[in-house]
């Protein structure tokens, strides 16, 4: 009657995993290598990039183009935390990860997630309100002080928001099956594992995800209803147009990453439900770092102009 307690503890104390990913089948395999390696290689030639353009430009060197650097970098951050694991899997025997390998993905994806997506795209509507509602203050209300203020803000809370979830992981055990039923290590799968009971963990993640993305919505929602206020008692259609057109790529990208992000973690039966939670996973670890340069970039004149004159000098 010992022996199997024995191997029990044993296999509480294992530090890997395994990934399951996507699919058994060869064929499929190449094929979503092949499609996600270049998601990868274009998500980050457009993201370093575009921080390398706004590095370069004098004229970029202003606070919303500060914010979008930032939220570029953190986008090629994201998908180098999580892809080049995955890809390593598509062809992998065992698709192990290590306990240490698992807390970094995760830790680097929350500081992603939390500290810039969140809190940047945050002060991004600020922004926008600022330079809508208050043009002539502008520079007074949103000083690059400022700016790097509220940059360096955002990491500092992304990093304590990431350490609070890994130092409460490592309470953990993990002594059923070391399965992922996932392509990368996030915290849901994991509590599933888990032989501890996860409540803590799962409060934590409700009380500090939640209240972060709510925080930074209400800042959003405010931002953009004075920004809409002001944009009907404009008289001039072109005024109108201009205004708006400043704010459709900021409103998409907020759109697209609260959305998935709700969906996955704030909602109740998340743990239960994370199977269902993959293709959403799909589309805010890879899909939206891929779209976020491109949303930024081809509908700013300003961006565009600055690559136009860049390409010139290397030719």
């Amino acid at each position: 009657a010992e022996k199997p307690r024995m191997d029990k503890e044993n296999q509480s104390l294992a530090t890997e995993f395994i990934l399951i990913g996507f699919t058994d089948r060869p064929v499929l395999k190449s094929l979503l290598f092949s499609v996600f390696f270049a998601i990868y290689l274009v998500t980050m030639v457009g993201n370093l990039g575009l921080v390398a353009l706004i590095l370069m430009e004098r004229r970029l060197h202003t606070p919303m183009y500060i914010f979008l650097g930032n939220l570029a970098l953190m986008d090629s951050c994201c998908a180098c935390a999580i892809t080049p694991k995955m890809l390593e899997n598509f062809f992998s025997k065992d698709r192990m990860i290590s306990l240490y390998e698992c807390m970094a993905q995760f830790y680097f994806l929350c500081l992603a997630e939390t500290a810039d997506y969140c809190f940047l795209l945050a002060a991004m509507a600020y922004d926008r309100y600022v330079a809508i509602c208050s043009p002539l203050q502008y520079h007074t209300l949103m000083s690059k002080k400022l700016c790097l203020q509220m940059t360096a803000g955002a990491y500092i809370a992304g990093n304590l928001h990431s350490m609070i979830h890994i130092v409460f992981l490592f309470r953990l055990t993990f002594c059923r099956s070391h399965q992922i039923n996932h392509f990368f290590c996030d915290v849901l799968p994991l509590f599933k594992l888990s032989c501890v009971d996860p409540y803590i963990n799962e409060l934590l993640i409700f009380i500090f995800s939640g209240s972060v993305q709510v925080f930074s919505i209400i800042i959003v929602i405010i931002s953009y209803l004075c920004i809409l206020f002001m944009i009907f008692k404009m008289k001039s259609k072109e005024g109108r147009g201009k205004a708006l057109s400043t704010c459709a790529s900021h409103f998409l990208s907020v759109s697209m990453f609260y959305g998935s992000l709700l969906f996955v973690y704030v909602r109740p039966n998340s743990v239960k439900e994370e199977d269902k939670d993959i293709p959403v996973a799909i589309f805010y670890t890879l899909v939206i770092p891929l779209l976020n340069p491109f949303i930024y970039s081809l509908r700013n004149k300003e961006v565009i102009n600055a690559m136009k004159r860049n390409i010139k000098k290397i030719l």
